[in-house]
């Protein structure tokens, strides 16, 4: 009877086991390198994927790098190898030079990301990427079905997204929500967990509930799970070619569980010997994949140790001159720092995209008409978008929506448009805005323009990691190769009389202190509307906040401006004219300014100009600016808490650049420095009302 070993290799032919061990032997030899010039301070970190090649080649050699897509993580240097990367590229990314095709000198080495290759860019946060492949995935099955497979998206009907993280990982939210998500639609997605027992220090027994976490996702419906000695490339090659296959014949996600070892450290700024005892080292060193795969050939194949002595010579000659010729290579010009953190194409600011409305019906409309119009205009317009989030469908069920009015979100901004677009582009998610936001990153990454609502901005800070460290830094950190241009929808805000803390707060400050975000605030529905369009139509990634107080407001109703108004990011709106102080502000405290200069100049017959911003980044500094030089006196007034609050960096600027013209100090009026009450009485106190508005306007004007 057979045995196992020969089970697995009756299928590999002996030249294909020497291809694999060719490149598994690259894989490590780059790594040795990489210590090598880091030890020489020619490259600056180094994370080696020592002890991961076999499972990763032996997957390669089953996948296609113009079909299938890859997320990886930044212990997959023998896969990338195997997809068609080369050591040169990757002593590039190494020493940080300009040519790296990975990220251009920005990102560190490992963090792989190649068009070419079907790579998305990688990052350093441990499960963003899996979240990004379910997206990926999911516009993969989108533009299947709009029969534009291949105008844009490079889809497949039989396609694979990889995604590979470690063990360690799988103790991340993130990596739980995708498999919640990949199972329930059926993704043609591969998992590949890269369990080497160790997440650093951390291991696999502290990070998971008996130590197994194929064990732990038995009950998942609709997961195949598969259990492999990643170290053993003839077991891995017959486990990675039925987990491909089950993927490509559409039976949902599959996920692999290699059982790898790690015989170098976590990284060079880690040293294992202080937590891994010496015996364990050794019993790791015995299962080495290189070590295995060589006795392979040598028991199976009958290849003598000169062959396989004269492969690694050959390699580390390749190796060599591919290092020598990256380390010669410039790294970025210094004077290119702020390339990429928005689009070079498409700048929201240019105040000739700016289109006059086009009014049919007089009819003024609340914010939530023209919100919900605009998105109606644009799916129209644009079949990649699609629409989604916490409540946004009319109804979960498609089935129902001929018995019920349908839900269209807490506040109704997408009412209607399910019923008139259909499932797949307005649907509901489930309530994880990590989710949310990830699986948009990857859709936006593919080619789909992601309109997403996050229900409360209270509850956005799951989404955080995502926004911050993923969707604002996709085109920077891949130098432009990549981007990710996402709508997130926010309603923010209180002056709610029961909200509390959990349904009134601000913190947009968080957002404009974030490169590569652009942040808008609109004060009126017709405003709304048409910044909505010029974020939509925007080519980076826009957090647009909707204040909820002024969803149904009369003061601030607009008509409706036809399919094509826009209003370009960065160009204030002058609310009320006036020549003896300049009030800055957006969102509800626009109203409460007016309210405010109104009776300042009942009282005194002093003039308040009062400017809303609209958008927060980037914002109208002009505007500012000339206001300032008539007034002589400036007001910031806004919503969030006062200290390190948005207000702060325009009065600021105002006295650093605009000193010569102030009268008076420059104030703030703001929330005060505490969260926002239940009890109407508390909240009142706590927010800027036209009273304290009014007192600050009074003590300027009278400095």
């Amino acid at each position: 009877m057979p045995s196992a070993v020969d089970n697995h290799t009756a299928a590999l032919p002996k030249e294909d086991v020497l291809a694999a061990f060719r490149l598994m032997l690259t894989s490590r030899r780059v790594d040795d390198k990489e210590v090598q010039l880091k030890q020489q301070n020619l490259c600056f970190f180094q994370i080696s994927g020592a002890g991961h090649e076999a499972i990763q080649v032996a997957g390669a050699r089953h996948l296609d790098a113009r079909r299938d897509w890859f997320f990886t993580y930044y212990r997959d240097r023998a896969l990338m190898l195997a997809l068609g990367a080369t050591p040169y590229e990757m002593f590039l990314a190494s020493v940080g030079a300009e040519a790296g095709p990975d990220s251009h000198g920005r990102q560190m080495p490992s963090h792989f990301g190649q068009k070419r290759l079907h790579c998305p860019v990688g990052s350093s946060p441990t499960g963003t990427q899996c979240l990004q492949a379910a997206g990926f995935a999911q516009a993969g099955r989108y533009a299947l079905a709009l029969d534009r497979a291949q105008e844009r998206f490079e889809a497949s009907a039989d396609e694979v997204v990889w995604v590979s993280l470690g063990d360690g990982t799988t103790s991340q939210g993130e990596f739980w929500e995708s498999i919640n998500t990949a199972c329930t639609l059926r993704l043609p997605l591969l998992y590949v967990i890269e369990d080497n027992g160790y997440a650093i220090s951390t291991t696999v027994g502290v990070q998971t509930p008996g130590g197994s976490i194929s064990k732990l996702l038995g009950g998942f419906p609709n997961l195949t799970i598969v259990e492999v000695d990643g170290c053993d490339y003839a077991g891995s090659y017959a486990a990675m070619g039925d987990a491909v296959a089950k993927v490509r014949a559409g039976e949902g996600p599959v996920l692999v569980h290699a059982h790898v070892v790690r015989p170098y450290s976590h990284s060079l700024s880690d040293d294992e010997r202080l937590y891994k005892p010496a015996e364990e080292r050794a019993r790791e060193a015995e299962r080495d994949p290189i070590v295995l795969t060589a006795r392979l050939l040598r028991e199976r194949y009958g290849v003598a140790q000169d062959e396989l002595d004269a492969i690694e010579a050959q390699v580390l000659a390749e190796i060599n001159e591919a290092a020598d010729l990256a380390v010669r290579q410039p790294q970025p010009d210094p004077a290119t720092w702020a390339e990429h953190i928005y689009s070079p194409t498409v700048d929201p600011a240019d105040r000739s995209r700016a289109t006059a409305p086009q009014v049919t019906d007089p009819a003024p409309k609340t914010m939530v008409d023209l919100l919900n119009a605009c998105l109606r205009d644009e799916m129209a317009r644009d079949d990649r978008i699609v629409v989604f989030g916490e409540d946004v469908a009319d109804a979960s069920d498609e089935a129902t929506l001929a018995e019920v009015k349908g839900k269209g979100g807490v506040f109704k901004v997408t009412h209607g448009l399910q019923r008139l677009y259909g499932s797949r582009r307005v649907f509901n998610s489930p309530l994880a805005e990590a989710n949310i936001v990830g699986r948009a990153v990857g859709m936006a990454m593919r080619g789909l323009k992601p309109v997403v609502e996050i229900q409360f901005f209270d509850y956005i800070w799951p989404a955080f990691m995502q926004i911050r460290d993923e969707l604002a830094t996709t085109r920077w950190r891949s130098g432009g190769e990549w981007s990710s241009p996402v709508v997130i929808r926010v309603p923010t805000g209180g002056y709610l009389k029961g909200g509390g803390p959990y349904h009134s707060q601000s913190g947009e400050v968080l957002f404009t202190h974030t490169p590569g975000l652009r942040v808008v605030m609109p004060a009126t529905a017709l405003d709304a509307n048409g910044l909505l369009r010029t974020a939509i139509r925007c080519d980076d990634p826009v957090i647009f906040l909707e204040h909820k107080h002024l969803y149904r407001q009369t003061h601030n109703k607009g008509a409706y401006p036809g399919p094509d108004f826009a209003i370009p990011f960065g160009c204030a709106a002058k609310v009320r004219d006036g020549g003896d102080l300049t009030v800055v502000t957006y969102g509800a405290t626009v109203v409460r300014s007016v309210q405010a200069a109104r009776r300042l100049a009942e009282e005194s017959g002093a003039e308040a100009e009062v400017l809303d911003l609209r958008s927060l980044a980037p914002y109208d500094w002009e505007a500012i600016a000339e206001s300032v030089r008539r007034t002589h006196r400036a007001l910031i007034v806004h919503e969030d808490t006062l200290s390190f609050g948005y207000g702060a960096e325009i009065a600021a600027r105002i006295g650093d650049e605009l000193f010569p013209y102030l009268d008076a100090p420059v104030r703030r009026c703001a929330a005060k420095d505490v969260f926002v009450a239940y009890a109407p009485v508390v909240e009142e106190v706590t927010l800027p009302q036209p009273e304290s508005i009014l007192d600050a306007m009074r003590a300027l004007t009278t400095y």
